[in-house]
């Protein structure tokens, strides 16, 4: 298994495309309590989302990339940039 660090950068004006379908991405996430070791939204400088962080262990980046397809916010079109790469925690790591 791979720890992947995701950094998911919103479309410009696409706040409504990420609210209308923060529900069903939370639930989504909460599907996959074993992959899904920490995640939230990005902030403007003025508190507003933009963005998503994720960090995801899987067992390949392909298998990755197949779990990332499922998501409401990815279906829905929200992402102007998707970055993955591999993770290795060391502090802060649970147990």
């Amino acid at each position: 298994m791979t720890l992947f660090h995701i950094l998911a950068k919103d479309k410009p004006g696409a706040l409504n495309v990420r609210t209308s379908n923060r529900s069903a991405h939370l639930a989504w996430i909460g599907d996959y309590p074993y992959a899904v070791k920490t995640a939230g939204p990005l902030l403007s400088d003025e508190g507003e989302m933009i963005g998503s962080m994720l960090l995801i262990e899987a067992e390949s980046r392909e298998a990755l990339e197949v779990l990332l397809s499922e998501d409401p916010y990815a279906k829905a079109g929200l992402f102007q940039s998707v970055e993955i790469t591999p993770f290795k925690w060391v502090i802060g790591a649970p147990d």
